[in-house]
């Protein structure tokens, strides 16, 4: 069966799914490829710069993610930032980095826990309307490592927070590329942001065959919150502005 859902590259759609905690956990998971057991949003969490010149839109989460322990024999939880920006339109970093600044500067960033000031854990994640130079693959991840004077990978002590706190990793979507590739499970999350799905003749709908997740039921609820979505009439007039703005 052919479900018509709401079309999530929409910044309204993409807050009313994000918002969900078990839609949020399931698109984080995926990306970070870990379990993201809790997430909680930050203060001031959905803030868009002023449609003048593009949009861009920015949720910020304080996530609990589970990880092997250092000896491999158990697991432990830690909190990470995510700080994700969603924008359609190429252009300059400086907007990115800006926010990025921002955080680093927000001493909600600061663990309570740390007499030295040191910050959580950050992540970058930014799905991006448009394509990326000429990296073919849909998403690449930018990791930090600590390497000694001979280039060697600094094994022990390299997650200390004094290092974690002033550097982060980051993750890069192109949307473009998505194009019906479904070869891992972060693929399968991502497909739902796939532009090729569009309706013919109502870009604000994506089309897509529920029969392909009816075996994964976090897919399946997030499917069923986007057809909610595509029905709601003061979601669609908010689109409606987003669409009456790129026209302009």
């Amino acid at each position: 069966m052919i479900l018509h859902v709401a079309n999530p590259i929409y910044d309204s759609v993409f807050k009313y799914i994000m918002s969900d905690e078990r839609i949020s956990k399931t698109i984080l998971s995926a990306l970070l490829k870990k379990e993201v057991v809790k997430v909680e949003m930050r203060p001031h969490e959905y803030v868009n710069t002023t449609r003048d010149t593009l949009s861009m839109f920015r949720i910020d989460f304080a996530a609990t993610v589970r990880e092997k322990d250092a000896e491999g024999e158990g697991f432990k939880d830690r909190v990470i930032l995510i700080e994700l920006q969603k924008t359609w339109l190429d252009t300059e970093t400086l907007r990115f980095r800006q926010y990025l600044g921002a955080q680093y500067s927000n001493k909600i960033n600061i663990r309570k826990d740390s007499p030295k000031g040191f910050a959580y854990p950050m992540v970058a994640v930014y799905l991006l309307g448009h394509r990326v130079g000429d990296i073919e693959e849909p998403v690449v991840y930018v990791n930090h490592d600590v390497f000694d004077y001979n280039g060697e990978v600094v094994k022990d002590g390299k997650e200390d927070p004094f290092v974690e706190s002033l550097t982060h990793n980051s993750i890069i979507v192109q949307i473009p590329r998505l194009k019906g590739r479904v070869n891992n499970r972060l693929e399968k999350v991502l497909s739902v942001f796939d532009q090729s799905r569009k309706d013919a003749e109502d870009k604000q709908v994506l089309n897509i065959d529920e029969n392909k997740y009816e075996d994964d039921a976090d897919m399946m609820y997030m499917l069923h919150r986007l057809t909610a979505a595509a029905a709601d009439s003061e979601m669609r007039q908010d689109m409606n502005v987003e669409d009456e703005y790129y026209k302009a």
